[in-house]
């Protein structure tokens, strides 16, 4: 499976790419698995091939937070492999996947100098979208915000169909809610008055977009 576009493996020439795969071991993990738990420590990095996973979080009363959803090509792990700190969130598989275990992932960064600079360039990358996403949590109400997780979701997964750009969901609704910083009952809401305006289609774990540019100026 190809990376995505912007995806830390898709940054690597053939030859950094192969050192990677010697450095490391290729493993699989079944859908629902906790690959990473908040607050252990580990000097290993994943890098995704196959398959999506979840970065959460839970607030002290329990509450799940969905802080990002990785797919093919991401690296998952480095803060915490870097500075020696606990894993900041929980990372799941929302299918089977498959990546490359990378440990001692500094001694690699350390012979692969143009890998550690990409790496500081896909950190500052996160911290901007952290900070949009803050920013929409303020400034758009939960449909806005249910629209634009949508969005996004179909321009990295979406298949081209007949009635419109099909995504197959990873995330179930109390997963959405995590995503999208409100409650499983405000997002079914929201859904609805998306579909009630013709601009989705929901189904189990999937959805059809009818009218991207529409949901777009909604999610404005």
């Amino acid at each position: 499976m190809e990376p995505e576009p912007g995806e830390f493996l898709s940054m690597l020439t053939g030859e950094e790419e192969q050192a990677l795969r010697a450095a490391g071991r290729v493993r699989r993990w079944d859908r629902g698995t906790s690959v990473m738990n908040e607050g252990d420590y580990g000097d290993w990095v994943l890098v995704l091939l196959e398959g999506r996973v979840k970065v959460s979080s839970h607030t002290s009363n329990g509450t799940e937070v969905v802080l990002a959803v990785r797919g093919p090509g991401g690296l998952l792990g480095d803060m915490s492999a870097i500075d020696g700190s606990p894993r900041s969130a929980t990372v799941t598989a929302l299918e089977p996947i498959t990546g490359i275990v990378v440990r001692d992932f500094p001694a690699f960064l350390e012979t692969h100098g143009r890998i550690a600079v990409l790496l500081m360039k896909l950190v500052t990358g996160r911290l901007r979208d952290s900070d949009r996403k803050r920013i929409e949590y303020g400034a758009f109400d939960t449909t806005g915000r249910v629209a634009t997780r949508l969005i996004e979701l179909a321009e990295r997964y979406g298949e081209k169909t007949s009635s419109g750009v099909r995504v197959a969901l990873p995330l179930s609704q109390d997963e959405l809610a995590g995503w999208t910083g409100a409650s499983r009952e405000a997002v079914s809401k929201a859904l609805r008055t998306l579909r009630d305006r013709g601009l989705i289609e929901t189904g189990r774990r999937r959805v059809v977009i009818h009218d991207l540019d529409g949901l777009r100026k909604r999610a404005r």
